[in-house]
């Protein structure tokens, strides 16, 4: 830890502190802390302003706190050292905010497709008393009604719209460096990595399985904001007559 560059040892520290943090008041006073600061629907009752920053760092469960943290370790510091600490500061949370923006649009259009096969009665049933129902751990029995009220009262959490985006950066970057990915047993190079995992994102996103509790399109708007950010620099920095990546 004493090596690892001040940002991305910090950012582990912060993620893992509000993990332990928000299990101990769950155990301890029986808040869900999710429920302030994980990501709502903008048409929810439990949205605020803060959430498309705050859920960035709360995680679902201790293996999705491990597998972001590992990509942080790895590949945030390698950034971090070209980059210099406010700027890969920057990037992490463009890209985290990005991912929660597009997060809200896909939830939005789907909240709104779903919306159009209802009737204005179940609608209506929904809004009314859907958001207290889900705080209670209830929803509606009727699936349309239900998904309804997921859509608008279920929450997203967890750091890998940063953590998308910095894959991409570090793909970017490197694109001919080797890793390995489990379980293939030989390594490829980043570039193939990175194209790859984005799009399986967007075909599971398309899939669009109720069962599937991942937000694919958040995951691929960390890499456009990632992207957009990226290309932003190289610009800026070829205007200034200097190159600032490999």
């Amino acid at each position: 830890m004493n090596n690892m560059p001040p940002i991305t040892k910090n950012l582990l520290i912060i993620n893992v502190l509000a993990f332990f943090g928000s299990y101990v008041i769950r155990q301890v006073y029986g808040i869900d802390a999710d429920r302030y600061l994980g990501l709502h629907l903008f048409l929810s009752d439990n949205f605020n302003l803060l959430q498309p920053l705050t859920y960035m760092f709360m995680h679902g469960g201790f293996s999705h706190l491990l597998c972001n943290m590992f990509a942080l370790w790895m590949f945030g510091r390698v950034l971090e050292q070209m980059w210099g600490g406010k700027r890969f500061l920057l990037f992490y949370l463009v890209c985290g905010i990005g991912a929660g923006l597009v997060q809200e649009a896909v939830q939005g259009i789907r909240f709104l497709t779903a919306e159009a096969g209802m009737s204005p009665d179940e609608v209506e049933a929904v809004l009314a008393h859907g958001t207290n129902a889900w705080n209670e751990g209830k929803n509606f029995i009727a699936p349309q009604m239900a998904h309804l009220n997921a859509l608008l009262n279920s929450g997203t959490v967890g750091a890998s719209g940063s953590i998308f985006g910095i894959l991409l950066g570090f793909g970017m970057s490197f694109p001919e460096e080797r890793i390995f990915v489990m379980p293939l047993p030989f390594p490829i190079k980043a570039k193939y990595f990175v194209a790859g995992y984005a799009v399986i994102e967007i075909l599971m996103g398309m899939a669009n399985n109720p069962y599937d509790n991942v937000a694919h399109f958040a995951h691929l708007g960390g890499m456009v904001f990632g992207f957009l950010l990226i290309m932003y620099w190289k610009r800026k920095n070829r205007n200034n007559g200097y190159y600032y990546y490999n």
